[in-house]
């Protein structure tokens, strides 16, 4: 039976993979013809989204020129990725809400929007066609496009001279641990903007918070009042099922504000209301950190080959679980110039209850390189893979780039 589940397994796969490269094909990127007059491919990202991250690791990963891809911002505290321009390229977030339990309501609040890559079809790129564009519109997608687009054996030729190392894995078993991995880090129980907004270790810490995400969901309120309102007075045109979204995000909103503007007060201080309120969010906030992270974290870091997600080489897995990690170190308190090792410890401090992960992975070093001056690690010392990871990532020059302003 094991046999037959693995099997089936690598059919589904196969096929996946088989669909996906036809699409790859229709959407080929702009770069085979002459640059004059063509349309380019265009991110629609946020400097701060954890997976806006991941696709922009990729396009340096892969030696995409500053040129061949326009990069537009969205700027997610002005909802601007529920405006009617953006619901038209990316209409992923239109989803009933009605019926999901109100965690995963607020959870959904910004996910599933940005990035999103906007494409140019093939057959559309001559100068004088009548250009069609296509939006990919989830992160897995989007850097699988990526890695495919500039590659040995794709049919795009773009004008960057930079190498494009493939990121997919090149065998079968390795596809399937890269599959488990990435799909672990994507669940809603590890969702990086719910560990985000459900951060909560102290009062103190709570009120610190709020003074960057209170004015973010009060800008988020204002956009979407105004959405409705311009719907209600006919200046803009929207389905009723716009304006059950705009309406639903809203309620959202306000929940959060709800929490947020009472985050100076202590307890003793509260309304019933209030109290209420911050009770349900201490409680989803330790169920997020203390129990669904602790279990994800324990698994990703046993799963994981070491130094990077399958082995000696980086591949699309360590494309999303660097900025993922990133997210997770800096509501810990990390920084971005800390080493793996410092990154691990605060992390496993925040989950709590004596968590440690093992240290039982070894790198290979040199006996003549002696100690590592920089990251202060005696070579062939055991450590946490998810240390060692962080330390490769952080020396790559894709991650400097991206966060060069430091972790979000």
């Amino acid at each position: 039976m094991r046999g037959a589940s693995i099997i089936w397994h690598y059919a589904r796969d196969l096929m996946t993979r088989l669909s996906n490269s036809i699409s790859f094909l229709l959407l080929t990127s702009t770069m085979s013809l002459p640059t004059a007059n063509i349309p380019k491919a265009v991110l629609y990202y946020n400097q701060k989204s954890v997976w806006s991250s991941s696709a922009l690791l990729a396009l340096e990963e892969k030696g995409y020129d500053e040129d061949e891809v326009e990069l537009r911002v969205v700027d997610l505290g002005k909802a601007e990725n529920l405006s009617m321009s953006f619901l038209r390229i990316n209409p992923k977030g239109r989803y009933n809400l009605e019926s999901m339990d109100t965690i995963y309501r607020l959870c959904k609040l910004l996910e599933g929007t940005v990035p999103t890559l906007v494409v140019p079809l093939a057959k559309t790129l001559a100068p004088d066609d009548d250009h069609r564009f296509k939006a990919v519109t989830d992160t897995k997608s989007i850097l699988e496009f990526l890695d495919k687009s500039r590659s040995a054996i794709s049919r795009t030729h773009t004008i960057s001279s930079a190498p494009a190392p493939a990121l997919a894995p090149a065998t079968i078993v390795l596809s399937l641990a890269a599959s488990q991995l990435i799909d672990i880090l994507h669940t809603d129980d590890v969702n990086p903007n719910q560990l985000k907004y459900y951060n909560y270790t102290s009062q103190a810490a709570f009120a610190r918070t709020a003074e960057t995400l209170l004015p973010f969901f009060r800008g988020r309120q204002e956009a979407l009042s105004s959405y409705i309102t311009s719907s209600q007075n006919a200046q803009i045109q929207a389905s009723e099922k716009t304006r059950k979204l705009w309406e639903s995000k809203k309620a959202d909103a306000d929940a959060f504000v709800a929490v947020y503007a009472a985050a100076d007060k202590d307890d003793s201080t509260l309304s019933p209301a209030e109290k209420a309120a911050r009770d349900q969010f201490r409680s989803i906030a330790h169920d997020l950190w203390n129990v669904k992270l602790r279990k994800a974290i324990t698994v990703l870091n046993k799963e994981m080959m070491g130094p990077f997600a399958l082995g000696d080489q980086i591949s699309i897995v360590d494309l999303h679980l660097g900025p993922w990690l990133a997210r997770i170190a800096a509501l810990c308190g990390g920084l971005a110039t800390d080493n793996g090792d410092v990154i691990i410890s605060k992390i496993e401090s925040r989950i709590g209850d004596r968590f440690a992960l093992p240290k039982d992975f070894q790198q290979i070093v040199a006996p003549e390189l002696g100690a590592d001056p920089f990251l202060q690690i005696t070579p062939g010392a055991k450590r946490v893979k998810l240390a060692v990871f962080w330390d490769e990532m952080k020396g790559r020059a894709s991650w400097m780039k991206v966060y060069r302003d430091g972790l979000h």
